[in-house]
């Protein structure tokens, strides 16, 4: 059996430096910082005061108060990249055959916000339950792909994927099979995060994992730097379409890049913390390379996970060390999450618009907040520090990493 091949027509986003693609984009070459203080909960006992929140969002721009108020945030967000990838797409749907349009998002905690407020309320009620009959649609992850469904009426494929902080990538993947498989002509895939919450931040914290610069937010997120002290938390949505080539091609579709190939892997080392050496990421890559019949020196561009961690940027940079070599010299490296923060379960999508987004103009934008790089981090590697580098490009890896020790390389190519 041939395998169809699978690209990119449109994409969305909603994040915490733009509220749409070009805003987004435009934010991300300028190198804006999302990240401020806390405004959804007091922090006053809270180490960490600082998140990187969406800006002017108001889903009551895009849905009625009675739908929005049946859904978390979680979903209000997928549903709304989601209309932006479809719209930048040129799909017309009634034109489609609905049953072979699929919808595959990750989460790493779904309706995360929906359930802690509920929580809250039972407490504050003396343990009386007085719900919405709408908690557990608001709560439950696939409420995120059944929303996207109902609203475009599309009725292909529909599940969500939970990979902790490679959610995103792994629904990818499946959108991918789906398509390579012929069992699907196109697929809404991407990820979603509403987690800014009391409970994640406190939980966060608790591992230590989170950054307590409160004093200068807008540098706190600084992958690479050797003054780095954890993650920001982030929140948003974005959304691939992804579809089959000759269909695309069939309808004239404009064409950002292709998804080439992909690297599955488990560190099977610990729940939380990396292998130090980063032999999963490694793995990973490798596996992608091989997927695409590529060689290492072959690749441009890598849109690293890169989170701001101890742990977490060492042994990725070990794993490229070790697969790269000397090539390594000749690649751009970065990582976005110095502007948008880390975005859990929705990383992956927002990241891979990156990567996309960087194949077609031709600019990677840059790591921010690089002050004083690691000594453990080859000082001659270009890191896009602190400014956009503009160079043309034909391949690109984007590395998810998630807590339990997953991790997705995908390969994009023009």
């Amino acid at each position: 059996m041939e395998l169809k091949r699978v690209v990119v027509t449109g994409i969305g986003a909603l994040t915490p430096i733009g509220n749409n693609v070009p805003d987004f984009w435009d934010a991300l070459i300028n190198g804006v910082s999302g990240a401020g203080e806390i405004t959804y909960f007091d922090t006053e006992n809270f180490k960490t005061k600082i998140a990187c929140e969406l800006k002017g969002f108001n889903i009551l721009d895009f849905i009625d108060a009675k739908l929005a108020r049946r859904m978390d945030p979680c979903s209000h967000y997928a549903v709304v990249a989601s209309a932006e990838a479809l719209s930048d797409s040129g799909l017309q749907l009634d034109s489609e055959d609905r049953g072979r349009i699929g919808v595959v998002m990750g989460s790493g905690v779904g309706g995360f916000a929906a359930a802690t407020e509920s929580a809250r309320t039972l407490i504050a009620d003396n343990n009386i339950p007085r719900f919405s009959p709408f908690l557990i649609p608001r709560v439950v992850s696939d409420s995120i792909v059944g929303n996207i469904s109902i609203q475009f009426d599309l009725r292909g494929p529909n599940f969500v994927v939970s990979s902790a902080c490679a959610s995103a990538a792994n629904a990818i993947v499946e959108a991918c099979n789906l398509i390579m498989l012929g069992k699907a002509d196109v697929v809404l895939s991407g990820g979603s995060e509403a987690c800014i919450v009391p409970e994640t931040v406190a939980g966060f914290m608790a591992m230590h994992a989170l950054s307590a610069r409160n004093d200068d937010p807008k540098t706190a997120s600084r992958p690479f730097d050797v003054g780095r002290d954890g993650f920001v938390i982030g929140e948003g949505a974005a959304t691939l379409v992804l579809e089959e080539y000759g269909h695309a091609v069939a309808r004239g579709a404009k064409i950002y890049a292709e998804l080439a190939g992909y690297g599955l892997t488990a560190d099977a080392y610990h729940i939380t913390a990396p292998h130090p050496e980063g032999n999963g990421a490694y793995e990973a890559m490798r596996i992608a390379l091989a997927d695409t019949r590529l060689k290492p020196e072959d690749i441009d561009y890598i849109n690293m996970h890169g989170t701001s961690t101890q742990q977490g940027d060492i042994s990725e940079c070990k794993a490229i060390e070790r697969l790269f070599g000397d090539h390594a010299l000749n690649m751009v490296l970065n990582s976005t999450k110095s502007m948008t923060g880390h975005l859990l379960g929705a990383g992956a999508a927002v990241e891979s618009v990156i990567t996309v987004l960087a194949l077609e103009n031709g600019v990677m934008p840059p790591t921010i907040n690089q002050f004083e790089r690691d000594p453990q981090i080859n000082p001659e590697w270009n890191l896009a520090a602190n400014a956009p580098v503009k160079r043309e490009i034909h391949t690109a890896l984007c590395n998810s990493f998630g807590f339990g020790g997953h991790n997705v390389s995908l390969l994009f190519k023009k």
